[in-house]
């Protein structure tokens, strides 16, 4: 008779088998068997990462810097794209009329925008999440306090909020920290408004999540207040959390490209997608269209590809639509 070796190995190398990779279980997951079957979400997601790749790894394929004012030359000024008459390579798209190359200055425009939408999203879901959680555990004052201070914010239209707070924040700079600090301002003025919506969403449900059972037991064996909110409520409020930075990632591109192009955003050195639709719209109509047409489209692929993800987020996550 054959004696059974129960080794601690062969248990490890059981369950190494028979447990699924993070991987596998993607694979096999509702979500991506959603995402296959849905053409425009495959087509956008591609679309984005081709955008925001080109936009991070511009050093390795642009001509040039565009914050390299060394390598700028005006007589390489107002070239128009390589498909007419007078274009010249290998300045695809042109140039502006400072001699900056108009496919690298759009690719590290994109870059810029895209790291200011990033930021933005990143601080102000993890200032809204804080302050829903506590304003949905405690209540009371806690509550008040905080939904009170949400609703000022909402009642003024969120660009209005998002221009004082660029306007005020450059003024209380000194010069030399302006151009230095500009993108830093900006997150701060969009977050200022957009952390209102994460908390509103986290508040919501951990009014309900508090009154459960797994709540009730943790409370009861003593688990630390912020376990409980970290480890127990929070996990539960990122399906609604994970489509609202989605959209409103797009959403923080477009308000950062609106404050470049009022003025009040990136500076001409440090040019965003904003920062080039201003400078190419005041040459609009002199017959230089693609310094302005080409960062408008580079700006409109990159928001509705993000839409597009976000929509399609929005209805696989729904249980309702399942």
């Amino acid at each position: 008779m054959t004696p059974l070796v129960n080794t601690a190995e062969q248990t490890t190398k059981q369950e190494t088998r028979t447990a699924p990779s993070w991987l596998a279980r993607l694979r096999d997951s509702d979500l991506w068997w959603s995402f296959k079957h849905h053409p425009s979400a495959v087509a956008a997601a591609i679309l984005l990462l081709l955008l925001i790749g080109s936009a991070f790894f511009a050093p390795l394929i642009t001509v040039q810097n565009p914050y390299d004012l060394a390598s700028l030359d005006l007589l390489n000024a107002e070239i128009p794209p390589i498909w007419m008459e007078e274009g010249q390579w290998p300045f695809i798209l042109g140039t502006d009329t400072q001699g900056r190359d108009l496919l690298s200055a759009i690719l590290y425009g994109s870059r810029a925008s895209i790291v200011i939408g990033a930021a933005s999203v990143a601080v102000s879901l993890i200032v809204g999440s804080a302050l829903g959680l506590v304003a949905g555990y405690y209540g009371k004052w806690a509550d008040g306090l905080l939904m009170r201070a949400g609703d000022v914010l909402l009642s003024m239209p969120t660009m209005l909020i998002a221009i004082l707070v660029s306007a005020l924040a450059r003024q209380a700079l000194p010069p030399s920290l302006r151009e230095v600090g500009a993108s830093g301002v900006i997150v701060l003025a969009i977050s200022l408004s957009a952390w209102v919506q994460y908390a509103r969403t986290v508040r919501a449900l951990t009014m309900v999540e508090r009154n459960k059972e797994y709540v009730q037991a943790a409370r009861l064996i003593r688990v630390p207040t912020w376990r409980i909110l970290i480890k127990h409520i929070l996990p539960n409020t990122t399906t609604p959390l994970l489509v609202t930075a989605t959209l409103n990632f797009g959403l923080g591109i477009l308000i950062e490209a609106t404050l470049s192009f009022l003025g009040v955003g990136m500076p001409p050195e440090q040019p965003s997608l904003g920062t080039l639709i201003r400078i190419g719209n005041q040459f609009l109509f002199s017959g230089q269209w693609w310094i302005v047409l080409f960062p408008g489209l580079q700006l409109c692929l990159l928001v509705v590809s993000i839409n597009v993800l976000g929509d399609w987020l929005r209805d696989a996550l729904n249980p309702k639509l399942r």
